[in-house]
């Protein structure tokens, strides 16, 4: 590969919409073979602010594409048992296609035994045990929406991602190990990188694909970047403030100032990986539906 003289900056916000909006003309199809519409529940436990501010903007996004949106509210003293009987409800609900539970849960509930109450056909976040054990063995089953978001849009940019030489930086459940395995099933040369990697500026400049996200901002430096690469940035983290500002500056994991000079595509914090998350829920939500109901996958997603 041969370096720009500035990267292409990879327009996740655009891509998001399109794929929402394609979302939104399958919808009527699926009704009328069904008799109602795709339908996500989502938890929320407590009252952080942020989390609230998520689950809204889910809501509006699933009514928006035409589906049904069910928003279920608990205290933050809610006791184990009053989550995992709420989530068993909604595994039994027939009009929930999709449950997520939004992450994280009060300091005093086990996220791991309330993530796997979760029946794995409505799983759309891919966080189940059974999730990502069909994940890792190559099964259908749902894949972690930011992860896959990353895919669709390394696909877009690049094709096909046989032979490529992918490095993913961070090994968390949520990003770093989903990401890993659909680069493998892609065809692409993994490595997985994390805090222990020795001579990680090395590994990096090998490869052709960098996702970066590993929650520390602008850890990933220009010179590290192959050039030619395509540069994936899941992190978002904000700096503090300047002086006389109210808020500091959002930056990714990536330096992206000097890898933009190095790479062929990039992209930006915000409005590139974060936009893809909330979209591909909404597509898990509507495989998960025609599963559920017998019908072949939908084409094109």
């Amino acid at each position: 590969m041969t370096a720009p003289a500035q990267a292409d900056i990879i327009d996740g916000k655009a891509f998001a919409a399109g794929l929402r909006a394609r979302i939104a003309e399958a919808v009527p199809a699926f009704q009328a073979a069904t008799g109602r519409v795709p339908g996500l529940a989502v938890v929320l436990v407590g009252d952080d602010p942020a989390s609230a501010v998520y689950v809204g903007s889910k809501g509006k996004a699933t009514v928006a594409a035409g589906m049904a949106s069910f928003e279920h509210r608990l205290s933050a003293t809610a006791t184990q048992d009053e989550v995992e009987a709420l989530l068993a409800h909604l595994n039994a609900d027939a009009a929930v296609d999709g449950i997520l539970l939004q992450l994280p849960l009060p300091g005093h509930l086990d996220e791991q035994r309330a993530v796997a109450t979760i029946d794995p056909d409505k799983d759309v976040d891919g966080l189940t045990p059974v999730s990502a054990g069909r994940l890792a063995l190559g099964m259908a089953g749902m894949v972690p929406c930011t992860p896959y978001g990353c895919l669709l849009l390394l696909q877009d940019r690049l094709g096909d991602l046989s032979g490529k030489e992918a490095v993913v930086i961070g090994r968390s459940i949520l990003v770093g190990k989903p990401m890993a395995a659909l680069l493998l099933d892609a065809n692409a040369t993994v490595t997985m990188a994390h805090s222990r990697t020795k001579n990680l500026p090395a590994l990096v400049r090998r490869a052709d694909i960098v996702v970066a996200a590993v929650g520390r901002p602008e850890m990933v430096k220009g010179d590290w970047i192959k050039p030619g690469a395509v540069v994936i940035d899941v992190g978002i983290n904000r700096l503090p403030p300047a002086e006389g500002a109210a808020k500091g500056k959002l930056v990714g994991d990536v330096d992206y100032a000097g890898a933009a000079a190095v790479a062929s595509a990039i992209t930006p914090v915000p409005g590139g990986v974060g936009p893809m998350t909330i979209a591909c829920l909404l597509r898990n939500t509507l495989v998960a539906a025609h599963r559920r109901a017998g019908l072949p996958d939908p084409e094109g997603f």
